[in-house]
């Protein structure tokens, strides 16, 4: 089951209450998606479970709220609005007991009442989980404040968990922000499309219910509800939202068009030629939901040590509190310098501001038309040292033209080669196929014992003869399509590809930032080195069937060679698995390849791999920014609170100011925007 879960801002919080919703009688698996606030879990009785997890989530996590409807709440402004006029009340009073003589038994009175509403939040959490066995920074603030009531540091004590209190409320705000551009995506989903019926009349649907072939009608700022072909109309399309591309694009009859893509100017007519569970806006919005579940190393380890981390820190305390009242023997400066410590400690810089970052790359690369499944393989973008492209549909078009057919029997023409070609190839999905079938304005033949051979072609019966389409003869390239019957050769098709005009310029981006790039195709070796001479690829091999890929890349990968494989066909799927990063098509690779992959191109520009790195590099230095600034700052004032050369509020900007200054910086990665290269 799988409902929404809103009201956390803290991945640490979420991770904690993901351990304890698995601790549940009968629940069997959780998983608690902080970037896209979703709780999926499995469980004998998932009715009860679901209960179960409501009434523990209100005890841990008293602000989260679950919704079976997975419809976002409007709850979530009114409590921001709640926690910052408590926040201001709070301060408030805080200031004026400090500045207005009173009686003793007012002036404790409305410091009580100061300090709970500062912190209400944060004292019930750290109760609430240490009864449960958990320690995290919300027992490291409580007891700070504690403390420094204790020791007399009244003013000090209201000013760690005002801070602390302020600081989450912008932590808050700062998540909040980057999901909405992760939000965004989902807006490209059609509500409805207008489909026309039997008598021609425009109906209002839902997508869910077009099937393939249907016509649809969408007229001016309209949006696309599935991929299809423009069979009547011209206008310009906006596609922003999918490619990253902000200036506009024309279509005309015949055009290929993306769901999600919205119509600026007149009416177009289109034939649908995807269902709603395989158009683009819907494999986008899978991906990118799914994204989060992947994570990188880095983000892992940060997780782990954060759950022992804390611990360590309450016990590392009380040593310096031991340490210093042995060396000062003054009981009150030794707790102080303790709670200085405590405070100091807090993990959240490094919680929040390390997924935040790999979260803001995603969506940063969503936006420009990269679809990335995980931190992990945003990660390995960045070390990319050899690209090994496809060469069909990936650097060239797939869309091939037939130049010549050759009949070499004398009973057959060339219509009647066409025919059987058509026969044999409408069983398959290479290109090639589509395009021969495509050429046939006759109904292909029904066809028995079909069997595909990959990276050869397909065998099959048809009025009792054995017929076999493809490719047997070694001197022959891979745009020539033969056709044999009872195994002698009756003729061939011969046809020609393009290269897509980006593919030259996304070559030499790639050399320019010193990766190599490879051409492994199935064609033979002198069509090969003819397109890799045109777009400059540094080493292509020809005459590759599909184990031959991935025998290349198995051999050539290692820690100092990390390979991308580019690629758009079914028998390019165990490659893109192998490869440290699969990137594949979006619009014409085959559901294989796309789920096979780790990066998805949506508009099948391989200049986009430009993008991806560039991003995953950004984002990589940016992790690393806030890692080292993080652990640089603590552990000085650290050093200085424990000599006593710092107070508390410099620890409590140690902790909440380089926060914030950590999650400011994961927020460039959604802003940055990569350059072309020259």
């Amino acid at each position: 089951m799988k409902v929404r879960i809103e009201g956390l801002d803290c991945p640490n919080c979420a991770r904690a209450l993901q351990n304890e919703i698995k601790k549940i009688d009968g629940v069997q698996d959780a998983e608690i998606d902080f970037v896209n606030c979703s709780l999926s879990f499995k469980g004998k009785n998932e009715e009860k479970n679901l209960q179960e997890i409501i009434s523990l989530t209100k005890k841990i996590e008293p602000d989260a709220r679950i919704i079976a409807n997975q419809q976002k709440s409007q709850k979530t402004n009114k409590q921001l609005i709640f926690d910052i006029v408590a926040i201001v009340i709070g301060v408030a009073i805080g200031v004026l007991i400090f500045l207005l003589k009173m009686p003793v038994w007012a002036y404790w009175t409305l410091y009580v009442v100061s300090a709970l509403l500062l912190g209400y939040k944060t004292y019930y959490k750290a109760v609430r989980l240490l009864l449960r066995g958990i320690i995290n920074e919300n027992l490291l603030v409580t007891i700070s404040v504690i403390g420094a009531t204790f020791v007399s540091e009244h003013m000090e004590g209201l000013m760690v968990i005002a801070l602390y209190s302020i600081g989450k409320v912008f932590e808050g705000l700062a998540v909040n922000r980057s999901r909405k551009s992760i939000e965004k995506l989902a807006k490209l989903q059609p509500e409805y499309a207008v489909v026309l019926d039997e008598n021609e009349n425009e109906i209002k649907v839902s997508p869910q219910d077009v099937k393939i072939g249907t016509i649809a009608i969408v007229k001016a700022g309209e949006k696309i509800p599935l991929d299809g072909i423009v069979v009547d109309g011209n206008c310009m399309i906006d596609m922003q939202s999918l490619t990253g591309e902000s200036v506009p694009v024309s279509k005309n009859d015949g055009d290929e068009i993306l769901s999600g893509s919205i119509v600026l100017d007149g009416v177009l007519k289109i034939k649908t030629t995807s269902e709603y569970s395989e158009s683009t806006t819907t494999k986008i919005m899978n991906l990118v939901e799914n994204a989060s579940q992947n994570k990188s190393k880095t983000e892992t380890f940060i997780s782990k040590i954060t759950r022992w981390y804390t611990l360590a820190i309450v016990v590392l305390a009380i040593l310096v509190w031991g340490v210093v009242w042995a060396i000062t023997k003054d009981f009150n400066v030794a707790i102080y310098r303790g709670l200085i410590f405590l405070v100091v400690s807090c993990p959240c810089a490094f919680a929040i501001s390390v997924p935040l970052a790999y979260f803001s790359g995603l969506g940063n690369a969503s936006k420009n038309g990269v679809l990335i499944k995980g931190s992990n393989f945003l990660d390995a973008c960045s070390h990319l040292n050899t690209v090994a492209f496809d060469k069909t549909g990936t650097l060239t078009t797939g869309k091939f033209e037939i130049e010549q057919i050759v009949s070499l029997d004398k009973t057959k023409d060339e219509q009647a080669i066409l025919l059987l070609c058509a026969t044999g190839e409408q069983y398959s999905l290479h290109p090639l196929a589509k395009t021969i079938c495509e050429a046939c304005k006759q109904k292909p033949f029904k066809a028995t014992s079909v069997k595909e051979i990959a990276g050869h072609g397909v065998e099959f019966v048809c009025k009792k003869k054995k017929y076999f389409v493809g490719r047997k003869s070694e001197n022959l390239s891979n745009t020539v399509v033969e056709l044999f019957e009872n195994d002698n050769k009756i003729g061939q098709i011969e046809l020609h590809d393009t290269i897509k005009h980006t593919s030259q310029q996304t070559c030499e981006s790639l050399k320019e930032m010193g990766v190599k790039t490879v051409l492994l195709s199935g064609d033979n070796q002198e069509i090969v080195a003819k397109v890799a001479g045109e777009i400059g690829v540094d080493q292509a091999f020809g005459k590759l069937l599909p184990q031959d890929k991935y025998n290349w890349i198995e051999n050539n990968k290692s820690k100092k060679n990390t390979i991308g494989y580019v690629g758009d066909g079914l028998n390019d799927a165990p490659s893109l698995t192998l490869a440290d990063v699969g990137i594949s098509m979006g619009i014409n690779g085959s559901p294989a390849s796309i789920e096979a992959s780790d990066v998805v191109l949506v508009d099948d520009n391989p200049e986009k791999i430009i993008s991806a790195i560039k991003i995953s590099k950004y984002t990589k230095k940016i992790v690393l920014e806030n890692i080292a600034l993080s652990a640089v700052i603590k552990i000085v004032f650290l050093a200085l609170g424990a000599f006593g050369v710092t107070g508390m509020l410099w620890a409590v900007f140690a902790d909440v100011g380089v926060t914030l200054i950590a999650i400011l910086n994961s927020l460039r990665a959604l802003k940055f925007k990569p350059k072309k290269q020259k």
